[in-house]
């Protein structure tokens, strides 16, 4: 059974930092790439970070939207993925999302986590 569950957003101003949590459960995750997902009212879910399963063993490889190229931080424990994110701006509130299963079509319907809102804002 397919377990996703995200923690650690909130609301904090422009400039400050927060710390998204991941835990997914199921023996087949250490095989897959997980990572975060974001999105912004009236707007498409993106892709914000992503970690690959191989090279795991060294923290795997990552992925990230420009956007946040330098600002936030992917890592990864097995299932677990955390996303730390740091200048944060106003563009960057949205519900962020784990998807524990990225394949290369996309991201795998039914393994999202239930989102957690990043509010930026003064």
């Amino acid at each position: 059974q397919v377990r996703v569950v995200e923690s650690g957003g909130g609301s904090v101003q422009p400039g400050g930092s927060l710390r998204l949590s991941c835990a997914a459960s199921g023996s087949i995750f250490s095989r897959n790439d997980m990572g975060w997902y974001r999105q912004a009212p009236g707007k498409q879910r993106e892709l914000v970070a992503m970690v690959t399963s191989r090279g795991l063993h060294s923290g795997g490889q990552t992925i990230y939207a420009d956007s946040v190229k330098g600002r936030f931080t992917i890592s990864r424990d097995d299932a677990n993925v955390d996303l730390q994110m740091n200048s944060l701006k106003p563009e960057d509130t949205a519900v962020y999302y784990c998807n524990a299963d990225i394949r290369p079509g996309g991201p795998r319907p039914g393994y999202w986590g239930q989102g957690t809102q990043v509010t930026v804002s003064s």
